[in-house]
């Protein structure tokens, strides 16, 4: 459970709360609070006993926070070396996977060792994919510094690289054995992807928790203030969340799409400006989440105006809620183009799209009756607007 002190594994402050994923022989703990970076190698050894550990990261991350962790694994003698690879997500493809494993595979990694993902999103994928295919399976550590890890893709055992096709279309079910979630390392994050792993945070109230969302509206400043309690609190709660849903639809048959609020629309909105910074997966994720509501709203399966509400929020954070925020949104391709890249998405079943839709805030489903021609209505009446 969220909101409760965490207790072993050297943990015993206050301020560290524990959300346990709760998977039989394969059941973690994610640890959030301030400070766990310094004491990562503790942690580790409490959790997983003695192993030898691997470090990934990327240069951005390896600038501000390597040093530390490889010296806390080097003075208890499980620090054999580190993989540095480029920032961005162009990283996970199969060049940087061949990369990596040839490197981890060097280290002399076991199976009883330890791969630690030291990074973002796009390193926490590409890291555990490695981790789950290097000798068949190794085990790994999520050690996200971004909120957009923190509260989504380091939790689940969701890993994968992207093809030209869409995103994470190729990958494994592989879950960590540990995550730790520094909220402290969150000061050193830029503000645009504070504001991107933010969408995320807002993505768990509007599918299935009403009260954090009006919680979220009324106190989002606090979050970007950094103030320890509110950030705990938030990423406890998204974590909590994703860990009940995970529990109870591990490789996403059923509940687990509801996780995919958004992404339906957000990932064809990022293969089409190419994966590049030109839209961060929070921001597309944003404006995929204001979409689907509007597109409910159309349908009259949700209230009028929720979509109005949402997106005077995300808007008021700073996030783009429509195309048009997008920069260069004249150069996205028309209507049909859009749902040409919707239709990579992994839940579709038999050539039908599953979208995730909102009956109000706090109640999402996911559905496979929207007609591909309402469907493409809507997307030309949003791209003409």
């Amino acid at each position: 459970m969220a909101d409760q002190p965490a207790s072993g594994m050297g943990a015993s402050a206050p301020d560290i709360q524990r959300v346990h994923v709760a998977l039989g022989d394969r059941a973690y703990d994610v640890l959030i609070g301030p400070g766990l970076l310094q004491r990562a190698s503790n942690f580790i050894e409490s959790a997983l006993g003695a192993c030898r550990c691997g470090i990934v990261t990327d240069e951005n991350v390896a600038s501000r926070h390597l040093e530390s962790v490889q010296q806390a694994l080097a003075e208890s003698n499980r620090f054999v070396g580190s993989v540095v690879l480029p920032p961005g997500e162009s990283t996970k493809s199969f060049t940087q996977l061949d990369h990596l494993c040839r490197e981890l595979l060097s280290m002399g990694l076991e199976r009883s060792d330890v791969v630690i993902a030291l990074g973002g999103g796009v390193i926490g994928d590409l890291a555990g994919f490695a981790a789950s295919i290097l000798r068949r399976g190794v085990r790994y550590v999520q050690v996200p510094t971004t909120l957009l890890a923190q509260v989504d893709s380091s939790v689940g055992g969701k890993t994968g690289i992207n093809a030209p096709q869409g995103k994470n279309l190729i990958g494994s079910f592989h879950q960590p054995s540990l995550v730790l979630a520094d909220t402290s390392v969150l000061a050193t994050l830029p503000e645009r992807q504070m504001r991107a792993g933010y969408a995320e945070v807002a993505k768990y109230g509007l599918l299935g928790d009403a009260t954090f969302y009006n919680w979220l509206e009324g106190n989002w400043q606090s979050l970007f203030r950094h103030e320890p309690s509110a950030l705990t609190r938030a990423i406890a709660r998204s974590v909590e969340m994703k860990a009940e849903i995970v529990v109870r639809d591990e490789t996403e048959s059923g509940d687990r799409m509801l996780l995919n609020l958004g992404h339906t629309f957000g990932h064809a909105l990022e293969a089409a400006t190419s994966y590049s910074d030109r839209l961060l997966h929070g921001e597309a994720v944003s404006i995929g989440m204001c979409l689907a509501i509007r597109l409910s709203e159309e349908l009259n399966i949700c209230r009028p105006q929720t979509a109005a509400r949402v997106a005077a929020h995300l808007k008021s954070v700073g996030l783009p809620t429509e195309l048009e925020d997008i920069p260069g949104a004249g150069d996205l391709p028309g209507a049909e183009g859009l749902l040409e890249l919707m239709r990579q998405d992994k839940k579709v079943r038999q050539g039908r799209l599953t979208l995730i839709l909102l009956r109000e805030i706090g109640n999402a489903f996911a559905t496979r009756e929207v007609e591909p021609a309402t469907l493409l209505d809507f997307l030309r009446r949003t791209r003409g607007a």
